[in-house]
């Protein structure tokens, strides 16, 4: 029988412990405390998209935020406060507590809607980057990986996840500067024959286009495709219109 309930987690990256906030909040006293209300409440809060509250319209209170924390009421509130300064925690109109920045932290099972709330979340941060030529990477990215580029690539990587768990097929692999070109093994191989000189330039030439514009493809192997084969007719010289120019001293 299959499990169709969403499970949804917490993803937190390797310094998430070494990020200015977390180790001002964990240098104050009790802030081992304060550390881990504040994962608690990044948890409760991810079915809610961020905010703290039991239903729609109840909002969580300190004495609440307490009792599923097993914290003391004095703790939470002094917690609460000090979140607010850092900026970890907002207030909301209706008295609910929203976590700052949940979006980059929530993950969930395979839904069609989430696939697109998170892609629409990193086309968000990408208005911020400035834009590119389709042929050309941004100069100060050469050897950096922006975030807003990492969220993109990230979102990809899950979606071949879950192609695979969907389908039965095989990944594709992440190729590319950004690692944003995701090939089969069998695509790869069609592009090294078929492209001998040219294969990684025109992967690399997607990975920066992606990269930079936020677009999406269907088939990246099509994409290079269609972009080689335009390539060589823009080369390939025009049949059937005479030559009619002149050289300097000569006469038609």
């Amino acid at each position: 029988m299959s499990d169709n309930r969403k499970y949804y987690y917490l993803k937190l990256k390797e310094n998430y412990f070494d990020e200015d906030a977390i180790v001002l909040l964990e240098s104050m006293q009790d802030g081992i405390l304060y550390s881990n209300i504040l994962l608690k409440l990044y948890l409760k809060s991810l079915k809610n998209g961020g905010k703290l509250q039991l239903d729609e319209n109840i909002p969580y209170t300190a004495q609440m935020i307490a009792t599923i924390t097993r914290q003391q009421v004095g703790t939470v509130e002094r917690a609460l406060q000090i979140f607010m300064k850092l900026g970890l925690v907002e207030p909301l109109q209706n008295g609910a507590l929203y976590m700052s920045n949940i979006e980059l932290l929530i993950g969930q099972s395979s839904t069609e809607g989430e696939r697109k709330r998170r892609a629409r979340l990193a086309l968000q941060e990408q208005k911020a980057l400035p834009k590119y030529g389709a042929d050309k990477c941004p100069p100060y990215q050469a050897d950096i990986c922006p975030p807003e580029i990492e969220i993109e690539k990230e979102i990809e990587i899950e979606k071949e996840r879950e192609r695979e768990l969907d389908t039965g097929q095989p990944t594709r692999a992440a190729y590319g500067r950004y690692e944003n070109v995701f090939l089969s093994q069998s695509e790869l191989d069609g592009l090294k024959a078929d492209l001998p000189d040219k294969w990684n330039y025109y992967i690399d030439r997607l990975s920066c286009h992606i990269a930079s514009s936020g677009k999406r493809y269907k088939s990246h192997a099509a994409t290079i495709y269609k972009w080689a084969q335009e390539d060589a007719a823009k080369k390939a010289p025009k049949k059937g219109i005479p030559d009619y120019s002149c050289k300097e001293g000569e006469s038609l």
